[in-house]
């Protein structure tokens, strides 16, 4: 049978994690060598630069299109990897008005 995620390249993503996979903190050890060694294949399967050509890669690009939830390493990693690095920039808005009071605190100042 042939080998699935085969590569030559090491995977890097120097613009989001531009000191490595394992030294960010978002991945484990085995999660970051994973992605370096696979994550070349992961990429190039998951945007459609190259075809499956075995029945774990065909379920994996399954997983990337949403179609089926990831189970193996493989799949649980790029999909977290995706999601990390395709999460929505969070932005923070201050409000000028003012502090709201409630009209049915009646609070007086008075020493009774």
């Amino acid at each position: 049978m042939a080998e699935s995620f085969i590569t030559t390249n090491r995977f890097f993503d120097n613009k989001h994690y531009p000191r490595g996979f394992s030294r960010h903190g978002d991945f484990t050890i085995k999660e970051a060598q994973l992605l370096e060694r696979h994550g070349q294949a992961f990429n190039e399967l998951d945007s459609g630069k190259r075809a499956a050509q075995t029945d774990e890669e065909k379920l994996f690009v399954a997983v990337c299109r949403g179609e089926r939830e990831p189970v193996t390493s493989e799949e649980k990693v790029w999909i977290k990897y995706s999601s990390r690095i395709n999460r929505p920039k969070r932005f923070h808005t201050l409000s000028g008005g003012k502090p709201q009071i409630d009209p049915s605190e009646d609070y007086t100042d008075t020493d009774d």
